[in-house]
């Protein structure tokens, strides 16, 4: 197949590139810095540069790439900034989406997250609406959020990727990594609130799966859902930080902290996650291995 490639360059889509590659699909890989075009060219795909954010610039490479599936793994978190990954969510999806849909491409295969659900007892699975009435800064995300999917949809064929919180080799939560350094400075609190892990390479071979998928969106976690009493003492040890401060109260402090249910990809799509819990990589350091 013919795949377009945004985000070629980052945690996901670097790791992503070579898994499309070895299945033979003809991959075109943006990056909106012409220094990365000749390592990408050398890994065998085709590099495109452009700015998403530039609409005429990626309609028109889109366009050039005639691509039959766009594979959307653009985020901007390097900066650590809430409101500059909204901003790529809003403003790169619907340049992107556009662009696909001039270029004539049939499928759009989207990354989101799992943590954008309403409030309620239990991890929330694929129909739980998101928390659209959330205040504050969640709301730039849920928003965000919103938005992307319902671009996405615009598509004829289209999955959205519901990530739980990365983990692994480049990710934040990696030895020397923002969460990391937050441990080391005792900024970590050991409270309720529950979160759906996902290591970065099953991440991948779900966004593999993806390209036969059916429509709709996934959640695409892995199998332990945690509260913040379980696992922060757990990474804390795991990156050689002080063991935290415990919230007082065993309860969660925000009813939308419930974790996701990666049911409907285990039982209707087949896909499990490798890593099935997140104790795999933050246990294994607590041990000494």
């Amino acid at each position: 197949m013919r795949i377009f490639l945004a985000g070629a360059t980052g945690v996901i889509g670097s790791r992503l590139l070579p898994l499309l590659l070895a299945d033979g699909h003809d991959v075109t890989a943006l990056t909106r810095r012409t220094s990365d075009a000749e390592a990408l060219r050398s890994k065998g795909a085709e590099a495109a540069v452009a700015d998403v954010y530039d609409a005429e610039a990626i309609t028109r490479t889109v366009r050039n790439a005639s691509p039959e599936i766009v594979m959307h793994q653009l985020t901007d978190l390097s900066g650590g900034s809430s409101e500059a990954n909204a901003a790529m969510r809003k403003i790169g999806t619907a340049n992107l989406a556009n662009a696909a849909l001039s270029a004539g491409a049939r499928r759009m295969v989207a990354q989101s997250i799992a943590w954008a659900y309403q409030g309620g007892e239990g991890p929330a699975d694929e129909r739980t609406p998101l928390d659209l009435t959330a205040e504050g800064p969640r709301s730039t995300t849920v928003r965000a959020v919103a938005t992307l999917e319902e671009t996405a949809r615009e598509l004829p064929e289209w999955v959205v990727l519901r990530y739980g919180v990365l983990y692994g080799p480049g990710t934040w939560y990696a030895p020397g990594a923002l969460m990391a350094e937050q441990a080391l400075a005792g900024e970590l609190v050991a409270d309720g609130d529950v979160s759906s892990f996902l290591h970065v390479d099953d991440a991948v071979a779900a966004a593999v799966a993806a390209l036969e998928w059916p429509s709709g969106a996934v959640n695409v976690c892995d199998d332990e859902p945690a509260a913040g009493h379980d696992w922060i003492p757990a990474f804390c040890a795991a990156v050689g930080a002080p063991q935290p401060e415990h919230a007082t109260g065993a309860g969660p402090r925000h009813d939308w902290a419930r974790g996701a249910s990666n049911r409907h990809a285990r039982e209707n799509l087949g896909w499990t996650p490798r890593h099935r819990s997140w104790r795999e990589e933050f246990g294994a350091a607590t041990d000494g291995s």
